[in-house]
């Protein structure tokens, strides 16, 4: 799973820019634009992420993690 294609992909779908991610988040536009590039993204950041955007992106992980488990 790669999570910054993810992350980009919602913000587009809710028709949200990165300007107004950065803001919301207190950064800069382009630290965004890295989060894109992103495999993953430390936990807390994520969590802040999915309270702005009001999703959850962990449940990404557990879906995936469950399809893992059941694929054992």
């Amino acid at each position: 799973m790669h999570i910054g294609n993810i992350l980009r992909d919602k913000l587009k779908q809710d028709g949200k820019s990165v300007v107004w991610l950065a803001r919301e988040l207190g950064c800069h536009r382009t630290n965004i634009y890295n989060l894109f590039d992103k495999y993953s993204i430390d936990t807390q950041l994520l969590e802040r992420i999915s309270i702005i955007m009001r999703y959850n992106f962990f449940d990404l992980y557990r879906q995936e993690a469950e399809e893992k488990m059941n694929d054992r």
